[in-house]
């Protein structure tokens, strides 16, 4: 089982250098900033295993997400015969997109290959993959960011997401009898 989300960025420069620190003051930074336009991180977790897969793409569209999905059959399981995939109600993660975006027997292959597990409505956080983003967006892109993809893939952020590398255990505060007869 996978949990799949994706999330808009906006690359921000700097307008001026920033000033380095110096004994007895700190480093400063001036408050404007160049907007760089927008992309989209993707991210794919597998909490078992600790696995994690970015990419950074230039649109959030169905057909990007219709790629992202290929390279989770062909590449990132390849030998998978089944694939569950937990992800969010967003108009773009529909099945459809694999045949508005392939050819059809291409989506075909695609599309019986997965199996989509949509959270319910203000249930994302059932999906491990969003906190996953949170973590991605404090530690690597809470700072001005000109290129997310030389960020994400960076060192300093490629060594967080490393030493994150163990497996999520999601326990839930109350018992399930109690959490059982609590939705009665």
């Amino acid at each position: 089982m996978l949990c799949f989300d994706e999330a808009p960025v906006q690359p921000i420069g700097e307008r001026r250098a920033p000033l380095t620190m110096r004994p007895g003051t700190p480093a400063r930074k001036d408050c404007e900033y160049i907007r760089q336009g927008t992309c989209n991180v993707f991210v794919f977790v597998n909490p078992r295993r600790g696995w994690r897969h970015l990419a950074v793409t230039e649109h959030r569209t169905s057909a990007d997400f219709a790629h992202q999905m290929r390279w989770l059959v062909d590449a990132g399981y390849p030998t998978a015969e089944r694939i569950g995939v937990v992800l969010d109600n967003l108009s773009t993660h529909k099945p459809e997109a694999l045949y508005e975006t392939f050819p059809p027997e291409e989506g075909r292959r695609i599309v019986r290959k997965l199996e989509f597990h949509c959270t319910p409505t203000h249930g994302s956080w059932l999906n491990m993959a969003e906190l996953e983003m949170s973590v991605l967006a404090r530690q690597c892109l809470a700072q001005r960011v000109p290129d997310p993809s030389r960020t994400i893939y960076g060192p300093a952020c490629s060594a967080t997401i490393r030493t994150r590398c163990t497996s999520v255990s999601a326990v839930f505060s109350r018992p399930r009898r109690e959490l059982n007869s609590s939705l009665l």
